[in-house]
Order: structure tokens, then C-alpha cells, then sequence
């Protein structure tokens, strides 16, 4: 078996979407039926400015570097986009800059260049062998925006394969404990200066 990373373009994202949305379900952990409330959620993302996507796909043994890697089974899914200031989770983690004290200044540099890392999820079967770090490298590789910021559910002791991806990855506390509108769980905001 072979591993290949390959980009997404909307109409990929569009055709791969229940398989996208299958692994972001399991590596969540949230229940079955959650794919179909995110559905024209993540497409719609597929037309926001600098929308980028990269998948984990697996082939077969023997398979030439042309075989169709479209159809091939996906591991891992990645994408964002350029935040803005007429966006939900932009508007969300201002609002929770401002409740953290964060003046005006910090605030205004943190959310005036940013790419957000809007989803990284691998199947939990393939997770460990380093297919998180890949997407994010592909993904961010030729971004020219000043940071890069993410969100991800808080773990007790950031004692999981994600927490450790992002701080070896650099990136740093944004902002603890944050509780996004409509989910109970609480989230960090990460982030880091780009290039990675």
C-alpha cells in the first residue's frame, strides 16, 4: 500500500465530500448524522477566498504514480481559507479576544492576515503515522498569509495525537477554554506565525 497527498479542487470536494465528512464523524467522534448537518457548510467554504484542500489517499500495491488517485480510498482530509472579518469563526474568536482582555492592537494583528486551518482529520486507523503533519505541510506550504489559526477541542493535559502535532508544529495559545455558540465542549484557538 502507497500514500499519496493530493489537492483538492471544490468540484474533488464536492465529489469526495461523504468520504471527507466520514472521517471528520469518526476522528470527532461525534454521532452519525452529523455529516449531513455539515454538508453545504463545507461546501460553501469551498468558495470562500483561498479556499485549499490536500487528501490523504491510499493505492494499492503496484499502482503506477498515474493510477487514478481520485477514486483511491481517503485517510486524511485538510482545508481552509483566508479569514475574514464577515465570518462566523472570525467573529467568534474576536469576541473571545476581547472577553480575554486582548487590546485592540493584538486583536487587529492577529485577524488582519490569517489563514484558518479549518479542518484536519485522519481516520483514526491511520492515525500516528504522520499523515497530520504532511496535510498541514502541504496545505500551508505556499500560503502567504501572516499567521495560520485553528481550533481544537481542549483535552485534558493536551494529551493527544493532535494537541502534540500543533506544538511541535510551533503553534502557540491564542486563546483557552473558549466555548464556540452551539457546542458544549470547550476549545483552544491556536495559532503561528507562517511561514511554517
Amino acid at each position: 500500500m502507497a500514500t499519496h497527498l493530493i489537492e483538492l479542487s471544490p468540484v474533488d470536494m464536492q465529489r469526495r465530500l461523504g468520504d471527507a465528512l466520514s472521517i471528520y464523524v469518526d476522528a470527532m467522534r461525534y454521532p452519525r448524522g452529523t455529516e449531513e448537518q455539515r454538508a453545504s457548510m463545507w461546501l460553501e467554504h469551498t468558495r470562500r477566498h483561498g479556499w485549499k484542500a490536500v487528501a490523504a489517499v491510499q493505492t494499492g500495491d503496484g499502482a503506477s504514480p498515474e493510477a487514478d488517485l481520485a477514486a483511491a480510498p481517503m485517510l486524511g482530509i485538510a482545508y481552509g481559507y483566508c479569514g475574514a472579518p464577515d465570518q462566523w469563526w472570525q467573529q467568534q474568536v474576536v469576541a473571545g479576544l476581547r472577553r480575554s482582555g486582548a487590546d485592540t492592537e493584538r486583536i487587529a494583528t492577529l485577524m488582519s492576515s490569517y489563514f484558518e486551518l479549518t479542518e484536519l482529520h485522519i481516520v483514526p486507523s491511520a492515525q500516528g503515522r504522520g499523515l497530520g503533519e504532511a496535510l498541514i505541510r502541504r496545505l500551508l506550504g505556499d500560503r502567504g498569509e501572516a499567521h495560520v489559526l485553528l481550533s481544537t477541542p481542549e483535552i485534558t493535559g493536551e494529551g493527544n495525537r493532535a494537541w502534540r502535532l500543533y506544538r511541535r508544529l510551533g503553534f502557540t495559545d491564542v486563546i483557552r477554554g473558549y466555548h464556540f455558540a452551539g457546542d458544549p465542549r470547550a476549545f483552544a484557538i491556536l495559532g503561528r506565525s507562517l511561514p511554517l
